[in-house]
């Protein structure tokens, strides 16, 4: 099966959110699986070619309703990988990865359909087109119209994933209006929804995905559904949800350098030494055994920081250390700085993103916060797990579904709360706490968690069975 793989961002190349993980790492477990898959990216101003040594090997013309534009196709590999970087003027004058809706609405737009056009120009028309998020909702539809024609695309079939819903590309139906992708006349689609881009593309993808089997059920909901939960629910015999997966090269505390003391699930001892180094290096004492609970997230109200300050507050009686790693908004950020200034001889709030930092938490924290009011997936649990720091997680989309209650010490990797409110959050963390003051329990607890298994290989497996079932239906098989 051959397959083109659209995305915004994809790491080590150029990274901004979860999507880069995704996209840097499923597209080569699939080919492990013997797909054919090529990842196709724009070459933003941000992307760093390193190693890549990509070279011309297409120009296309893109219409629009003003004139083509052309486009460049340049193909290069990716630690194996084939990989496209699609450049031209909408691409190469946005400054930015994401920034200006209109300017997006454009730019990805030119990139979606530059990417089918080189498939056609190259003799490489896949057998599925796998989009991620609303910027590649052109290239889903322009596959699913194009299918209704005689032409090359006619056996191709057109696969979305939901990344994040509430990110729909509002704004962005007048520029693929100007690519002549008209608003979609399906009649499930509210009409507020009809010319944004996430919406139509998800009322004529042949499947769609999301990044965790609990989100894929929270999205046919008012609570998650972003206004849309009636078309998802209309769609879910479509609907698929797959969970995302882990680099275990990457994210592995038996060889991370990053780490003061490299470790492994039969050899916690060690671990210690990463908890005191840490401490040390944060000003914090380190004489005691207090349980250190750290949080690493992106600053914004859907990660639940001030969840957690506020739970945090109210337990000043309690013996715990907390550092807070993380950067966004401006007001999170001032007010994690007073929680600190406020707590000085126990907590740090260290605003910057920090990678070594961040492991040297995932691998000497004993707890990791992971409070979201929603969350389609969620890397850090399990980057925490992976590295013996337990999760405290509210139960909701892929922290549900990675997440077990800890009831004992034969059972449970972590500590789940169901409410959004800080008495909630409070009781989870007192309820690890009292669990961590039982040292064979709680190394239970680490072995456990260490043994999940969240690699790219299950996966891919699911992605797989999907595709052949996406492919069935836009060949008219049941």
């Amino acid at each position: 099966m051959r397959v083109l793989f659209l995305a915004a961002e994809a790491a080590p190349l150029v990274k901004i959110g979860g999507l880069a993980d995704v996209a840097g790492e499923l597209p080569r477990a699939l080919r492990a699986r013997g797909l054919e898959v090529r990842l196709v990216l724009p070459w933003h101003a941000a992307l760093s070619t390193q190693g890549l040594s990509p070279r011309r090997v297409a120009e296309v013309v893109v219409p629009y309703r003003h004139g083509g534009i052309p486009a460049q196709v340049h193909a290069a590999e990716m630690a194996g990988l084939p990989v496209w970087l699609i450049s031209g003027e909408p691409i190469g004058s946005s400054p930015s990865v994401y920034g200006d809706p209109a300017r997006d609405s454009l730019k990805y737009a030119f990139f979606c359909l530059a990417a089918l056009r080189a498939a056609e120009s190259l003799a490489e028309i896949p057998d599925l087109v796998h989009g991620n998020d609303w910027h590649s909702a052109a290239a889903i539809l322009a596959v699913a119209r194009a299918r209704r024609a005689d032409g090359p695309w006619q056996d191709s079939a057109a696969l979305l994933t939901i990344h994040n819903l509430p990110y729909m590309g509002v704004g962005g139906g007048e520029a693929l209006e100007d690519f002549g992708l008209t608003a979609t006349t399906d009649e499930r689609l509210p009409d507020w929804a009809r010319l944004v881009p996430l919406a139509q593309a998800l009322v004529e993808a042949d499947w769609l995905t999301t990044v965790s089997p609990t989100y894929a059920r929270e999205i046919q909901s008012p609570e998650h559904g972003a206004g849309l939960e009636g078309v998802l629910a209309a769609r879910a015999d479509h609907l698929t949800g797959i969970l995302n997966g882990l680099d275990l090269d990457r994210w592995d505390p038996a060889r991370d350098k990053a780490l003061y003391q490299r470790f492994n699930a039969t050899d916690l001892a060690k671990r210690k030494r990463n908890k005191s180094g840490l401490l040390a290096d944060l000003g914090l004492d380190s004489r005691g055994d207090l349980p250190l609970l750290a949080m690493v997230t992106r600053l914004d109200q859907q990660k639940g920081v001030d969840l957690a300050l506020d739970a945090l507050q109210w337990m000043p009686r309690q013996d715990w250390q907390f550092v807070l790693l993380g950067k966004g908004e401006p007001e999170l950020e001032e007010r994690a700085l007073a929680f600190a200034s406020a707590h000085s001889e126990r907590v740090r709030s260290i605003l910057r993103y920090d990678d070594r930092l961040a492991r040297g938490l995932y691998g000497g924290a004993d707890a990791l916060l992971v409070p979201s009011s929603y969350e389609p997936c969620g890397l850090v649990q399990m980057i925490g797990m992976r590295y013996g720091c337990i999760p405290i997680a509210r139960a909701t989309g892929g922290l549900r579904d990675t997440v077990r209650e800890a009831p004992s010490a034969s059972g449970g990797t972590g500590f789940l709360f169901d409410g959004y409110a800080p008495e909630d959050l409070r009781s989870a963390i007192d309820r690890a706490l009292t669990a961590y003051q039982e040292p064979e329990r709680w190394q239970g607890l680490q072995v456990a968690a260490m043994s999940q298994d969240f690699s790219w290989d299950r996966s891919a497996e699911a992605y797989l069975q999907t595709y052949e079932k996406a492919v069935g239906v836009a060949r008219g098989v049941r």
